[in-house]
C-alpha cells in the first residue's frame, strides 16, 4: 500500500498535520515520515512568475515600443532562495510509492495558488496521482482529522485555482505595463521635479485606487470650508436643553437656520435670546416627557478587516500586524482562519460551539463569562440567531477562539495577548442578552418656542460586561454621548412642571471636515467599497468583492508606505499621502483615471469571485483584460499633457515643506519620496 504525501503551507503547520497524524522520529531534510505517511512544507510561494526578460532578454530595457506585454503563454520560475525545498516538494510529489496527496496550505486563493505552482513545475505523473484537498478553519487536531476525513478531489477546487492565476496574471500585466508606460512617459518630470535622478512611477490594480482615496480624502480636507453655527441653550433649574426650531417656532424653516437648532449668525442667536427673556411668565413648562426603551444587540463576530480597524483603533498597530498577530493566533491553535470576510459561524460550527466554549473556560480572567454561557441556554440557540448564516459565508466563517492552546497565551507578546482577548471578549458577547437603555426626553416651552433634553440610563449591562466595554462608552453614538446628562435625572420630571430660566447663552459650533483615513478605517473603506460608488446597480453587484481580500489588503497598504507614496503615523495609524503620492495620482488621474475608482478595481475582484464561482470563463476574463491594457496603453502614448501635470504638481507641492526628497532612487527602485508634510493645522500626524 502506497503513502500519502500532505503539503503544509509553512514548517510550523506541518508540525501540526505530523502531531495529529501521530508522524514522529522521522524527521528528514525538509520533510517528516512514518510508516504510513509523508509531512512536507512549502515556505510560502516557491515558485513566481517570471520578468518579461526570460521571454526575450531585449524586454530588459525598459522601451514604450515593446509595449503592451501581452504574453500568449505565462512562464514561471522557481525562486531561487527556496530552490533547495521545491525540490524536495517536488521530488516527495513524484516518487512512487506517494499514492495519495493531501493539499494542506491555507484554506483560500492564495494558498491554492501556492501549490498549484509547485504542481504545475514539478513532473507531469503527478498530476495523474490521486490529490485531495483539505479545507479547515483551525489546526487543533480535532480539525485536522475533520479536514482530512473530509478531503475532496483536488478538481473541485479548479474554478478557485483558475480565479488565483488570473489575480497573478491580471496583477503582473497590469504591474509591469503601466509601471513601466507611465515611468517612460512621466517618470523623468517627476524626478525632475524632486531633484531625483530616476523615478519609477510603481502602478498596482489595487494599490493605486487605495492612493486615490487617501490623495482624494487629503484635498477634501484642504478645501475644506469651516462654517460656524450658533446654538441657544437655556438650563433650567439644572437640566440643561437645547431650542430648536421645530413647527410653531418664529423661525421655522427660516433661511437663517444652519440647521433646525442653530443659526448661522451670532446676531441672530442673539436676538432670540433677548426675544425669550421678555417672555411671561419667564419660566419653562415642561410639555412632554417621553420615556423608550432601547436594546442594544452584541455586535456580529470579528472578520478580518473589523479586527484590523478595531485594533488600529485601540491598540495603535497596523493592520499588517494585526495580520501577523492573528496568523500566529492561528498557529497556535487560538484561534480560527484569520483571513475570512465572514462575520457569523457556519450551521456546522454552532452546532458543536460548546467544545469551543469548554475550552475557553479554562481561560484565567474571560473563563467565568464562558462558564456562565455553558450554564444557561443561549449556546443551544445560536444556531438559529443572525449570529449564524451560511449563506453569508464563502470560504470561511468568521474568527473566533477555538478554546484549544490556552498554554501558549503566556508565549504571546502583550498586545498579541491583547488581540487575543479582544477576539474573545467579541465572541462570548454573543451568547449574552442585549444591553438595555431606558432613554427619557423633555421638551420645555419657553415664550413659544421649544427646548429639548435627553438622557440614557444604562437599565440592565447584558453583553457589555462580558465584552469589557464600560456601560458609559457602549452603545451610543457620538451624537447620543451629548445628549446625556449626569447632573439631572430626567426621569423626575412630570408633564406641566414648570423650572425656573437659570441662563440662556450662544454656544458657537463650527462644520468639521472629513476624517483622515486611519491604518484600520482604510481596511475597512476597501472591504466596503461600494459604498465609493454612485452607480446603484453596480454597487449592488459588488457587494461581498470590495478592493484587494483580506488577505492582500494589509500588505497593499504596507507597499505604499514603504514606496513614499504614503505615510503612516506609527503613533495614531493616521494615514497621510506624500508629495511623490500625490504626484503619482496626478500623473494616474491625467492619464488612466480608471485605476483610481473603486469600480473598476471592485469591478475586477467580482470578476474573480464569478470565475472563483464558475459563472465566468478565463477565456473571457483574459480577454476583457488584454483589451482594457491595449486601448489604455494606446490612449496615454497619444498624450501630451505636462505642461498640465507640472500646474499639478505645484499644486500638490505647497501643501510639503520641502519638494526635494531626500536619498537617490535606483535605475529600477522606486524614488524614496521621503518629502515631509508642512507642519501645522493641517498636518494630522501629530
Amino acid at each position: 500500500m502506497g503513502k500519502h504525501l500532505f503539503i503544509a503551507e509553512k514548517p510550523s503547520v506541518a508540525q501540526e498535520f505530523a502531531k495529529a497524524l501521530k508522524v514522529s522520529g522521522g524527521r528528514r531534510d525538509g520533510y517528516l515520515e512514518s510508516e504510513a505517511y509523508v509531512v512536507t512544507w512549502c515556505v510560502g510561494h516557491l515558485v513566481t512568475m517570471s520578468y518579461p526578460e526570460a521571454y526575450d532578454p531585449a524586454l530588459k530595457r525598459w522601451s514604450l515600443a515593446s509595449l503592451p506585454f501581452l504574453p500568449e503563454t505565462f512562464r514561471y520560475e522557481i525562486i531561487p532562495a527556496v530552490e533547495k525545498q521545491f525540490r524536495i516538494v517536488s521530488g516527495l510529489l513524484a516518487r512512487d510509492d506517494v499514492e495519495r496527496i493531501y493539499v494542506c496550505t491555507d484554506s483560500g486563493r492564495e494558498g491554492e495558488y501556492i501549490y498549484r505552482l509547485v504542481e504545475m513545475m514539478s513532473p507531469p505523473k503527478v498530476r495523474t496521482k490521486d490529490r485531495r484537498r483539505v479545507w479547515i478553519d483551525s489546526f487543533t487536531e480535532e480539525e485536522i482529522a475533520r479536514g482530512i476525513r473530509e478531503a475532496r478531489p483536488l478538481s473541485d477546487y479548479d474554478a478557485l485555482s483558475d480565479s488565483a492565476y488570473l489575480r497573478a496574471k491580471e496583477d503582473y500585466l497590469m504591474g509591469i505595463n503601466f509601471s513601466r508606460l507611465l515611468t517612460l512617459k512621466y517618470g523623468d518630470s517627476i524626478a525632475s521635479y524632486l531633484n531625483e535622478k530616476y523615478t519609477v512611477i510603481s502602478v498596482g490594480r489595487v494599490m493605486t485606487c487605495v492612493l486615490g482615496m487617501v490623495v482624494r480624502r487629503e484635498r477634501e480636507i484642504r478645501a475644506f470650508v469651516k462654517q460656524p453655527f450658533y446654538r441657544v441653550v437655556g438650563d433650567f433649574g439644572g437640566l440643561p436643553a437645547e431650542w430648536r426650531a421645530v413647527e410653531g417656532s418664529r423661525y421655522f424653516a427660516s433661511p437663517k437656520l444652519w440647521k433646525e437648532n442653530g443659526f448661522r449668525q451670532r446676531e441672530d442667536a442673539e436676538e432670540l435670546i433677548r426675544f425669550l427673556k421678555t417672555a411671561e411668565p419667564f419660566t419653562g413648562k415642561v410639555l412632554s416627557v417621553s420615556r423608550k426603551k432601547e436594546k442594544k444587540n452584541p455586535p456580529l463576530l470579528y472578520n478580518l478587516a473589523e479586527l484590523q480597524n478595531d485594533c488600529s483603533r485601540m491598540f495603535k498597530i497596523s493592520p499588517d500586524q494585526t495580520l501577523q498577530i492573528a496568523q500566529e493566533l492561528y498557529e497556535k491553535k487560538l484561534t480560527t482562519y484569520p483571513r475570512t470576510d465572514a462575520r457569523v459561524l457556519s450551521s456546522a460550527v454552532a452546532k458543536v460551539i460548546s467544545s469551543n466554549l469548554k475550552g475557553l473556560s479554562r481561560h484565567e480572567t474571560l473563563g467565568g463569562f464562558a462558564q456562565e454561557v455553558l450554564a444557561g441556554t443561549s449556546w443551544k440557540k445560536i444556531g438559529s440567531t443572525r449570529y449564524t448564516n451560511d449563506s453569508a459565508i464563502t470560504d470561511h466563517y468568521a474568527i473566533i477562539p477555538t478554546g484549544s492552546g490556552l498554554n501558549a497565551l503566556s508565549s504571546l507578546s502583550p498586545t498579541a495577548r491583547k488581540v487575543y482577548e479582544t477576539i474573545a471578549r467579541r465572541f462570548l458577547s454573543i451568547f449574552y442578552p442585549p444591553a438595555e437603555y431606558e432613554k427619557t426626553q423633555a421638551v420645555i416651552a419657553l415664550g413659544g418656542e421649544s427646548f429639548f433634553a435627553s438622557c440614557r440610563t444604562l437599565l440592565s449591562e447584558g453583553y457589555l460586561k462580558a465584552a469589557g466595554i464600560p456601560a458609559k462608552d457602549a452603545g451610543a453614538s457620538e451624537e447620543e454621548a451629548g445628549e446625556e446628562n449626569a447632573s439631572f435625572d430626567l426621569r423626575t420630571l412630570r408633564k406641566g412642571m414648570e423650572l425656573p430660566v437659570r441662563e440662556l447663552a450662544v454656544r458657537e459650533g463650527a462644520t468639521s471636515p472629513p476624517k483622515r483615513y486611519t491604518s484600520g478605517s482604510i481596511i475597512l473603506a476597501m472591504e466596503n467599497a461600494g459604498q465609493l460608488i454612485e452607480d446603484a446597480s453596480l454597487r449592488e453587484e459588488i457587494i461581498g468583492s470590495g478592493i484587494g481580500t483580506s488577505a492582500t489588503r494589509a500588505e497593499i497598504l504596507k507597499k505604499l508606505v514603504s514606496i513614499g507614496y504614503l505615510e503612516l503615523n506609527k503613533k495614531t495609524q493616521v494615514i497621510t499621502p506624500m508629495l511623490l503620492g500625490e504626484m503619482v495620482f496626478d500623473v494616474v488621474s491625467c492619464s488612466i483615471r480608471p485605476l483610481l475608482n473603486a469600480e473598476l478595481t471592485a469591478s475586477w475582484e467580482k470578476g474573480l469571485t464569478g470565475v472563483a464561482a464558475g459563472t465566468i470563463s478565463t477565456e473571457e476574463y483574459m480577454e476583457k483584460l488584454e483589451g482594457f491594457i491595449r486601448r489604455r496603453t494606446s490612449a496615454v502614448l497619444g498624450l501630451h499633457n505636462q505642461t498640465e501635470l507640472r500646474r499639478c504638481y505645484d499644486e500638490a507641492a505647497k501643501y510639503y515643506k520641502n519638494r526635494r526628497s531626500t536619498g537617490s532612487a535606483g535605475k529600477r527602485s522606486v524614488s524614496s519620496g521621503r518629502t515631509r508634510r508642512r507642519t501645522g493645522s493641517k498636518k494630522s500626524s501629530s
